[in-house]
């Protein structure tokens, strides 16, 4: 039965859908199929800046230690980024242009240059190796790429052809003077032309994910996929906005957010750094995790949204320093990129009992848009992720043939919404594999769907491991191991942790004749190839002398590994 805030909430978006109201849907063909569309959403991510920022252009949007900076500032400095990609370094509408550095707010603004300029904003995963962020730019065909000193240490001696604008996280205009170009009148500027030129099909991102094929793939979306699902996440904001005010509750002061999760993920990026220009929050950023650290700038920011993996909240719920901390602001501890354990759920209600823990389940080929669990409902059903968002999502129960399960059953979680990627770059077969005949892409998840709607996630079909929020292809792992001229065989696959959710482990067997190895040795081999977060700890990786279990189709038994060495480590 739909419990009363279910109810509620669904006559809230009821009211917001009508035609006339910010919220209302037309239908959008994509490949012959329609789908719900917002109907007067911007068409492009550079009329959203436009719009939003000049709206809030007086209001507080980034706080990045020293560096405060208003909607208004921020929109200035971009037209500057923009300004200098199109005049200074030749790019147009279209071309690809890189981003691999830390969070700070030289990366939003450089963002919103990109977008703002008619560029692909290209995420490159800041966590990656040298050789995978060199990978990420040839495979985008990345012609430009903003990069902090640290990735582009990284970098040296690969082989890209990526032409390197160095920025550094200081104020704007000294940590983007390389790429940095005050437009002589603003009314004239590259990014008001942009405006008269680019349209909701053009280019807009290319987002990284690792899947079950091993390599990463650049998941490509035009300015219609992210904008909707920008506003997807809006209507949630602002249906939870008037549901609040129905119950007296006070929602006058400007909503603030941490930063605490990469921008490069869909999760930094669409929910949490997009769509804070349409509800003008506020973002505070902290360069690195650190549990402590987020308490005290929650506290003195006075944040009122959370969102992170989930042991980041958990982190704080039991930090032995809490009590010195006010988070009475802070009303949602949202996780993502990981089911959340039960038990964290009551911890992070206990720990802040004025706030709520909320779960969202979203992908990067979805835009971040899928299910959410809100307060309330949360609490009731811990172990799910929650309905559909209203208005734009679909989520279908799929078997391998593309027919939809009876309520229940167990098969691919798979979504349709126009806030979908359109493909994988330069990967056709991928891209065929990706969606069924009537646009559901197909999450590589399995769940079910319960009587009331709720999607609950039981396992992967895809070989991946989630630590921490960051996945991990079992395979990707599987074949830098194998570079090792002494291996015969190996097996990745995902241990249970109580911090990280999974971790990877491996086991391997040496081939006849060579000298043994320690496990030490070869995740001494292995952080020479891959990026460190990928890579098990020593006592994660075993040697056998003995062949791999097999499946009948002669596939290594993965399963029963992973299960053996569970009980092992429970046992230890």
């Amino acid at each position: 039965m739909p419990t009363q805030l279910d109810t509620a909430l669904d006559a809230i978006m009821a009211q917001m859908t009508k035609e006339g109201q910010p919220f209302h849907t037309t239908p959008f063909a994509r490949h012959g199929v329609d789908m719900p569309a917002f109907t007067v959403a911007p068409p492009t991510m550079a009329h959203y800046f436009a719009h939003f920022c000049n709206e809030h252009k007086d209001v507080p949007f980034i706080v990045d230690g020293e560096i405060r900076m208003t909607f208004g500032e921020t929109y200035a400095a971009a037209m500057c980024v923009a300004e200098s990609l199109a005049t200074q370094h030749g790019m147009k509408k279209g071309d690809r242009v890189g981003i691999a550095a830390r969070n700070s707010a030289n990366w939003m603004i450089g963002y919103m240059g990109i977008a703002m300029a008619g560029g692909c904003v290209t995420l490159l995963n800041g966590f990656w190796s040298g050789e995978e962020l060199a990978y990420g730019i040839r495979l985008a065909e990345c012609e430009l790429v903003l990069a902090d000193a640290g990735r582009a240490a990284r970098l040296e001696g690969t082989d890209h052809h990526a032409k390197l604008i160095m920025i550094e996280h200081t104020a704007p205009a000294q940590g983007l003077a390389n790429v940095w170009a005050p437009p002589a009148d603003p009314a004239t500027s590259v990014a008001m032309q942009m405006l008269g030129v680019l349209t909701a099909d053009d280019l807009a991102t290319i987002l990284y994910t690792s899947g079950s094929t091993g390599q990463s793939k650049g998941a490509y979306s035009d300015h219609r996929g992210v904008v909707a699902g920008v506003m997807s996440y809006v209507a949630q904001s602002a249906m939870a906005k008037v549901l609040l005010e129905s119950q007296g509750e006070d929602v006058s002061a400007q909503p603030s957010a941490l930063v605490a999760v990469p921008l490069f993920h869909v999760t930094g990026e669409v929910p949490l750094f997009l769509q804070s220009y349409a509800i003008a929050r506020k973002l505070v950023l902290m360069p690195k995790w650190n549990a402590e650290e987020a308490l005290r700038l929650m506290d003195s920011e006075k944040v009122t949204y959370f969102v992170g993996v989930p042991l980041m909240s958990y982190e704080m719920a039991t930090h032995p320093n809490k009590d010195q901390y006010d988070l009475s602001a802070c009303r949602s501890f949202a996780a993502g990129g990981a089911p959340r354990p039960l038990e964290h759920v009551t911890k992070i209600k206990e720990a802040f009992p004025k706030g709520f823990p909320l779960l969202g389940y979203g992908l990067t080929e979805t835009n971040a848009v899928g299910c959410g669990n809100f307060n309330e409902n949360y609490l009731a059903k811990p172990g799910s992720t929650g309905k559909a968002s209203q208005p734009l999502v679909e989520v279908a129960i799929l078997d391998d043939d593309g027919n939809q399960l009876a309520q229940g059953d167990v098969g691919e979680v798979c979504i349709r919404t126009v806030a979908n990627f359109l493909g994988y770059w330069n990967n056709e077969e991928a891209t065929r594999k990706a969606f069924t005949e009537d646009q559901f892409f197909r999450s590589g998840d399995l769940g079910y769907l319960d009587e009331d709607g709720y999607l609950y996630i039981v396992d992967r079909k895809k070989d991946i491991i989630i630590r921490g929020g960051e996945n991990i292809s079992c395979i990707e792992v599987e074949d830098a191991v194998y570079a090792h001229d002494d291996i015969a065989e190996c097996s990745v696959f995902g241990l249970p942790d109580d911090r990280m959710g999974e971790v990877p482990a491996a086991i391997f067997r040496v081939k006849e004749g060579r000298d043994a190895m320690e496990g030490g040795a070869l995740r001494e081999f292995l952080l020479s190839r891959i990026a460190p977060f990928k890579v098990p700890l020593e006592e994660h990786i075993w040697v056998t002398d003995e062949v791999l279990p097999r499946l009948g189709t002669q596939k290594i038994d993965k399963k029963s590994l992973r299960e053996a060495y569970t009980a092992k480590l429970s046992a230890a």
